[in-house]
C-alpha cells in the first residue's frame, strides 16, 4: 500500500538540527523530507539582515526548487556583551568553514576581554513555513534566555549548546537531556505555535 501521509520538506542539511526538527514534528501525521533526499538544489544565500528574513528567504526558495510545503528556520546566538553578536551571523562566526569548536572558543574568548563581563544571551530561532508554490503561509518565533558559560560543558546537542545556560538551570545546552531541552529551547517554543497551524492547515502539504 502506497504512503498517503503529507511530505513537508525541512530546509536543512544538519543532522542535529534535523534529528531536533523531527522531534518536534512528531505529534504531526506527516513525513519529514530533508534538503539531502533532493536530487539537486541550489543553496539559498542567508542574506537577510535577521532571523525572520532569511527563514523566510529560505521556505520560499527552496519550496520552489523542490515544488513541496517548505519548513525552514534561522537561529542564532545573541550575546549581550558583545552587542547581539554573532546573532544573524552564528553560523558563519569566525568563518563558514571553521568549526563549531573554534567558534565556541573565539566566542569565549571574547567575552574575556569584555570589560563589563555582562555574560545575559539568548537563543533566537525564526521559523517560516511555505506552501508549494514559494507563498509564506506561517511564520513563528521563539526565544530562551540565559547565559553564557565560562567554559564549554556537555557533548549533546550542536552548535553553541555546550556554552549556554538556559535561565532556571545549572547545566549547559549541551549537558541537558534531549526530552528537557525539547520543552525549553527556542526551537521548541517557536516550534509549540507552528504545529497547531500544521496541524489545523493539513492541505497545504498536499
Amino acid at each position: 500500500m502506497t504512503d498517503s501521509k503529507p511530505k513537508l520538506l525541512v530546509a536543512t542539511t544538519n543532522p542535529g538540527k534535523l534529528s531536533e526538527l523531527r522531534g518536534l514534528l512528531t505529534p504531526l501525521p506527516i513525513e519529514i523530507q530533508s534538503l539531502a533526499k533532493l536530487s539537486s538544489y541550489i543553496e539559498v544565500a542567508e542574506t537577510g539582515s535577521t532571523f525572520r528574513e532569511n527563514a523566510v528567504l529560505k521556505a520560499s526558495a527552496y519550496a520552489k526548487q523542490s515544488l513541496m510545503a517548505t519548513l525552514a528556520d534561522d537561529s542564532g546566538l545573541e550575546v549581550a556583551a558583545l552587542g547581539g553578536e554573532p546573532g544573524v551571523r552564528s553560523a558563519r562566526y569566525g568563518g563558514q568553514n571553521m568549526k563549531f569548536a573554534h567558534k565556541i572558543q573565539l566566542l569565549l574568548n571574547a567575552m574575556r576581554s569584555n570589560a563589563d563581563r555582562d555574560r545575559r544571551a539568548r537563543f533566537v530561532c525564526s521559523v517560516a513555513v511555505a506552501d508549494r508554490e514559494g507563498h509564506i503561509v506561517h511564520i513563528s518565533e521563539g526565544i530562551c534566555d540565559g547565559k553564557i558559560a565560562t567554559e564549554a560543558r556537555g557533548d549533546l546537542g550542536f552548535g553553541y549548546d555546550p556554552i549556554f545556560v538556559p535561565d532556571g538551570f545549572e547545566q549547559t545546552f549541551g549537558e541537558l537531556s534531549y526530552d528537557v531541552k525539547q520543552k525549553i529551547s527556542h526551537r521548541a517554543r517557536a516550534f509549540a505555535r507552528i504545529i497547531p497551524f500544521l496541524r489545523d492547515n493539513i492541505a497545504i502539504l498536499t
